[in-house]
C-alpha cells in the first residue's frame, strides 16, 4: 500500500521524521536508515532553503520558527496527497488504503475490535491504524491530522469537528457479583459512598460527570483508589475491593461472564456519558475513512440498542 509521504521528496520526509522524533538518531531508528544519511538530507534541505530549520542542543533537535512554518505546510501538503491516494484507491474498489483511528481506552477493549472485525472482513485490503489516548487527546489527534476518525467520550471542546454519531450511555456502579450493591436494580452515588470506591483521576471524562453530582452531597468523597485507567478500576471492582464507575463500554466480556455487575446510577443530576464518533470537516474525499465511518455508524446503531437493554436490566 502506497503511503502519502512517499510523494514528498526524501529530504522533506526525513524533515518530518526528525520533527516528530525530536532527534536524528530517533528518526533513524524509526526509518531503519543511517543517522548520517538523515543528517545529510536535513543539511541539504536547510542549504537549499537558505534558512535554519532546527535548533540543535546536543542530540536534541527542536523546530525553529522557520521549521514550524515548513511543518505546517508539509502537513497540509501531505493531507492533499492522502486524499489523492484515497481517490486512486476508490477507483480500484477500495482494494487498498488506510484509516487512522484515535480512540479512548474503554472503546478499544471490545467495542472497537468488534467494529473492526466486520469492517476488515468487508474491506480486506484496507489497513486500520489504531491509537489509544485520553478523551481530549483523541480530538487533538484528529485536529492535527494524525487521525482520520475519533471515538471519544465528552471531549472538552468540539469546535471544528463534525459529529458523525453520538450515543448516550448511562453511568453505573460496577461491582463484583458478591458485593452488597450487586442486587440493586439501581443505586445513587450516596449508596455507593458507603463502601470503598475507585474514583477516576482528573483528566478522565468520567470525572467531569461525577464531580458536580458529588459536590451536592454532604461530606467530601474520600476514595480508596484514584486511577487514570478504567481497566485498573474494573479489575479492582471484580476482586470485590471497591465500587467503580463507568458505562458498560469496556467491560462487555466481564458482564457476559458474570465477573462484574453493572448497577445503573439514578442520581437526577448525573448526565449520560456521550460516546462520539467524529471527524474533521474537509475530509470527505478520504475514501477509506469514509468507508469506516459508514460502517461504524451502522454498527454503532445496531450495538446501541443492545447496550441500552443490558443497562436497563442492571447487568
Amino acid at each position: 500500500m502506497v503511503r502519502a509521504d512517499v510523494l514528498l521528496a526524501a529530504n522533506c520526509r526525513f524533515f518530518l521524521m526528525v520533527a516528530e522524533a525530536g532527534s536524528v538518531r530517533a528518526a533513524a531508528r524509526q526509518a531503519n536508515t543511517a543517522a548520517s544519511a538523515i543528517s545529510r538530507q536535513i543539511a541539504m534541505l536547510e542549504e537549499s532553503l537558505g534558512i535554519k530549520l532546527f535548533d540543535r542542543s546536543g542530540r536534541t533537535m527542536t523546530l525553529s520558527p522557520a521549521g514550524e512554518e515548513l511543518l505546517r505546510g508539509l502537513t497540509a501538503s501531505n493531507l492533499v496527497h492522502e486524499q489523492t491516494l484515497d481517490q486512486l484507491n476508490a477507483l480500484q474498489g477500495l482494494k487498498s488504503g488506510r484509516v487512522r483511528i484515535a480512540t479512548v481506552e474503554s472503546v478499544s477493549v471490545s467495542f472497537l475490535p468488534a467494529i473492526l472485525q466486520s469492517f476488515t472482513r468487508q474491506h480486506p485490503g484496507l489497513q486500520a491504524i489504531v491509537t489509544v489516548a485520553g478523551s481530549d487527546a483523541v480530538t487533538e489527534l484528529v485536529r492535527e491530522n494524525k487521525a482520520d476518525v475519533g471515538l471519544t467520550f465528552n471531549p472538552t471542546s468540539l469546535d471544528g469537528f463534525e459529529i458523525v454519531q453520538t450515543v448516550g450511555l448511562p453511568l453505573g456502579a460496577v461491582v463484583a457479583p458478591q458485593h452488597a450493591l450487586a442486587g440493586y436494580q439501581s443505586a445513587t452515588l450516596r449508596d455507593c459512598m458507603q463502601y470503598p470506591v475507585a474514583w477516576p483521576a482528573p483528566g478522565l471524562s468520567l470525572r467531569s460527570l461525577l464531580d458536580p453530582v458529588v459536590r451536592h452531597l454532604k461530606g467530601a468523597i474520600k476514595p480508596t483508589f484514584e486511577c487514570n485507567t478504567l481497566r485498573v478500576m474494573a479489575g479492582l471492582a471484580a476482586r470485590g475491593v471497591c465500587v467503580a464507575f463507568q458505562t458498560v463500554i469496556g467491560i462487555e466480556r466481564e458482564l457476559a461472564e458474570g465477573t462484574l455487575v453493572f448497577v445503573p446510577l439514578s442520581d437526577k443530576r448525573l448526565p449520560v456519558d456521550r460516546l462520539m464518533l467524529l471527524r474533521r470537516p474537509g475530509l470527505e474525499e478520504r475514501a477509506a475513512a469514509n468507508a469506516f465511518l459508514d460502517h461504524a455508524r451502522r454498527q454503532i446503531s445496531e450495538i446501541e440498542s443492545v447496550l441500552k437493554n443490558r443497562t436497563s436490566r442492571g447487568k
